[in-house]
């Protein structure tokens, strides 16, 4: 009987300590835990960046885009096949316009080595930040949509932009070089970027959209930096893509740049002005969406197969600005666009884009044709475009959100 009993009671506390096993494994700092890892990939090399990020060096084939079924067995294009032609010249108007270079901070201490990708290591206070787990580094539908404008959903979804735009013909790139600021944020989950969108689809459910630029965004980062970002979608921001490295998608090639990183130095109000320069473009033979930084970084790779859409081309291009307007108090925001100053005031003191260009279905890039200008309210944020022998095709924007004509 006794050993009956003790047999039991053994039972019994297995049994417990089982559940207790299973209990802890679904505990909210356990599935955090497993979040992180399946983020963070071993690192051959961390460094440290000054603003307190940490940058790990992974090994290629090891990045979060072959966490994809599709791309368990992919062969990495190491290299695009062709690159377009009819770059614009930038050499004539660099020490004129006052440009420096631009690097990304992490650099100071250090690089990653051959054979290894650049990820921003995401930290425990970063998911903690994020409405929740499954969300975070995802967006909300946020692309402005010029053919729609209804005056009673002006703040639909809080996003406001300021933008140019073409569309009407088969685009297979685009290209822009991009004033970058540091524009004040007014509260944690709002934030302001400038990017160029690749579009294909409709408005609904089922837009196709890559995304590359720079963005100030407290709520990702954790911080008021100016950081270099990317973004995809295949279905309107509801299920597919995300920022950056943050799920399966992007391939990465380039060891030098890192995504999510941030960009230094930023341009000041009459004072010395930094751009930065992206091309994004199909490659004729693969049919993949490779992405280019400056002169010198090829950084990867949107493989065809994400999209619908955009396995043919892009119906429509758009850059400019981006604003998150959350209304606090029932007021506008003051958050800033670019420089948080008007189109009006000009070089040095509002943000611009440079050198805009399309790829056409030969490959080559191009002014764009019938460009159109986009803004949800022009006394928040505006936008103006022009065009010379320097800049091609240009425009500024931004704002200051806020003020007496911008309730």
């Amino acid at each position: 009987m006794d050993t009956s009993r003790g047999v039991a009671c053994l039972l019994v506390a297995v049994i417990c300590l089982s559940c207790a096993a299973a209990a802890a494994a679904r505990s909210p700092a356990a599935r955090l835990h497993r979040h992180l890892k399946r983020l963070n990939k071993p690192a051959v090399k961390s460094i440290e960046s000054p603003d307190g990020d940490m940058i790990d060096c992974v090994h290629i084939s090891h990045q979060p885009a072959f966490d994809h079924p599709y791309l368990k067995n992919h062969t990495i294009q190491m290299r695009p096949n062709y690159h377009p032609e009819g770059l614009f010249d930038e050499s004539k108007t660099s020490s004129s316009s006052g440009e420096r270079p631009m690097v990304q901070l992490w650099h100071q201490n250090g690089m990653c080595p051959e054979g290894t990708v650049p990820i921003r290591r995401t930290k425990k206070d970063d998911l903690l930040r994020a409405s929740s787990m499954r969300r975070y580094g995802r967006k909300r539908h946020t692309t402005a949509n010029p053919m729609s404008v209804n005056p009673t959903m002006l703040n639909e979804g809080g996003h406001q932009h300021a933008i140019a735009y073409v569309q009407g013909d088969k685009y297979y790139g685009a290209k822009a070089t991009i004033n970058v600021w540091e524009p004040k944020i007014e509260q944690p989950n709002e934030f302001s970027l400038s990017q160029l969108w690749i579009l294909g689809g409709s408005f609904g459910e089922d837009l196709n959209s890559i995304e590359a630029g720079w963005q100030v965004s407290p709520d990702l980062y954790g911080d008021n930096n100016t950081r270099l970002f990317t973004y995809w979608t295949s279905d309107a921001y509801q299920a597919t893509g995300c920022y950056n490295m943050l799920c399966s998608g992007f391939i990465q090639v380039n060891n030098q740049i890192a995504m999510g990183a941030s960009i230094f130095p930023t341009s000041s109000y009459s004072g010395s002005q930094y751009d930065i320069s992206i091309l994004i473009w199909k490659d004729p033979k693969e049919g993949n969406w490779w992405m280019q930084f400056g002169k010198d970084y090829v950084l990867g790779y949107w493989p065809s197969f994400l999209f619908s859409y955009l396995a043919d081309s892009a119906s429509m291009i758009e850059w400019g600005g981006e604003v998150v307007n959350s209304q606090p108090d029932g007021v506008h925001t003051s958050t800033q666009m670019g420089s948080g100053h008007f189109p009006e005031e000009g070089f040095s003191k509002a943000s611009y884009f440079k050198n805009i260009q399309v790829v056409d279905s030969t490959n080559n890039l191009k002014a764009p044709k019938g460009l159109g200008t986009f803004t949800e309210q022009s006394n928040c944020y505006d936008v103006q475009n022009g065009n010379n022998g320097d800049w091609g095709t240009y425009f500024y924007y931004g704002g200051p959100g806020r003020s007496s004509n911008c309730q």
